[in-house]
């Protein structure tokens, strides 16, 4: 019988929309040795795991912990624990995940009013208050960082028009948690889901999230059953709460390797993470400008983790990609939706967000459309 050679990944520099480069010691934590579920050991760690999410997330939120599974998975978590079919819930949209977001509430029965702007703009508060005018919505759902069009919307606005109309404030930090500022007590958020894979400078695999006591109290008095057995909030929490209850085997490496992130990002400060974000954003503009191209996301509203870099007429952005990925061993992101073959997606996001990396992909492009 023959059999597979061990597989040996090349190595790129991952400067796409994700997964981001993992710092070395990430990468030792998924190897070491594997310990029981609830084993008292492993039980401590995710203890350590669960404050460290809620000094990131700046909360004290007591239900703030990682489901087994992407940003997706944390996504859906929080909607079919807050949502029940007939609700009526606000999703605002300016990108493919505030589709998606929308998507997930209609198939958990919700009555969905859809606030939309172009792609690359924010959503503004006016429009969501306008949305919400006269009318009582159980929760209003907005992307912070849309990973799509690189547009940064501003929260606490839009959060204390929910709270007035009455209603829960969903926020998906997928890419913003750790590479700008994420104040989820701060902007009286009550339910938030991100993915360890961007700035966070992790494997894909877990979804952190957190839920205010006001939703927890929402999702445990639910007149009907959450659909998702694996994703109810009311067994999870048997699992990370006191009980330690057994719920399902939890992906023991990735959690190692979650903690060690998350070490890492506090110990280098979220302020001076913030900062580093911001200083690598503002060099590849420069340079960018130089080159003759520029951000097409809102100016103003551009987000420091992934640039939107506008392609220019006449050029075959496709095979821009592939020269930096087979010549250069750079891996960058297309455009999706309206913004196919208009932009190509540069993300510089924790790990892979350096002066050193935005001047490997400056000095490849500057070659690359040189010819």
């Amino acid at each position: 019988m023959q059999t597979s050679q061990a597989f040996t990944p090349p190595n790129r520099l991952l400067l796409g929309p994700g997964p981001s480069d993992a710092a070395p010691s990430v990468l030792t934590a998924l190897s070491k040795p594997l310990l029981g579920h609830l084993d008292p050991a492993f039980i401590g760690m995710m203890e350590e795991i669960k404050s460290m999410l809620r000094q990131i997330f700046q909360t004290e939120n007591e239900m703030t912990f990682p489901v087994s599974g992407t940003g997706s998975a944390g996504m859906e978590f929080c909607f079919v624990n807050l949502i029940e079919p007939g609700d009526d819930v606000v999703v605002c949209i300016n990108g493919v995940f505030g589709m998606r977001m929308a998507d997930l509430a209609i198939r958990c029965g919700a009555n969905v009013t859809k606030v939309e702007a172009p792609w690359g703009e924010i959503i503004r508060p006016e429009q969501v208050k306008e949305a919400v005018a006269g009318k009582s919505p159980k929760l209003i759902a907005l992307v912070h960082a849309e990973t799509s069009t690189g547009a940064l919307t501003p929260a606490e606005e839009i959060s204390k028009i929910a709270h007035d109309a009455g209603a829960l404030m969903l926020l998906d930090t997928v890419t913003s948690l750790g590479g700008c500022e994420v104040d989820i007590d701060g902007w009286s958020i009550d339910a938030v889901y991100s993915g360890t894979q961007k700035c966070l400078s992790c494997p894909p695999g877990l979804a952190p999230v957190s839920l205010s006591p006001k939703a927890l109290k929402i999702a445990n008095n639910r007149k009907t059953q959450v659909q998702s057995w694996y994703l109810d909030v009311n067994l999870l929490s048997g699992y990370w709460g006191t009980e330690r209850v057994y719920h399902h085997t939890a992906p023991i490496s990735m959690n190692y390797a979650l903690h060690e992130s998350l070490r890492l990002v506090l110990e280098e400060g979220l302020q001076t993470r913030w900062a580093r974000h911001k200083a690598n954003h503002e060099k590849l503009a420069a340079g960018l400008k130089k080159l003759g191209l520029g951000i097409a996301s809102q100016e103003g509203h551009q987000l420091w983790q992934l640039n939107a870099v506008t392609v220019p007429e006449e050029t075959d952005e496709a095979q821009v990609r592939k020269r930096l990925l087979e010549e250069y061993q750079i891996e960058v992101g297309a455009g999706l939706g309206p913004m196919k073959g208009k932009i190509w997606r540069v993300g510089l996001m924790g790990e892979s967000s350096t002066a050193e990396n935005v001047d490997r992909y400056l000095d490849a492009m500057t070659q690359i459309l040189a010819h």
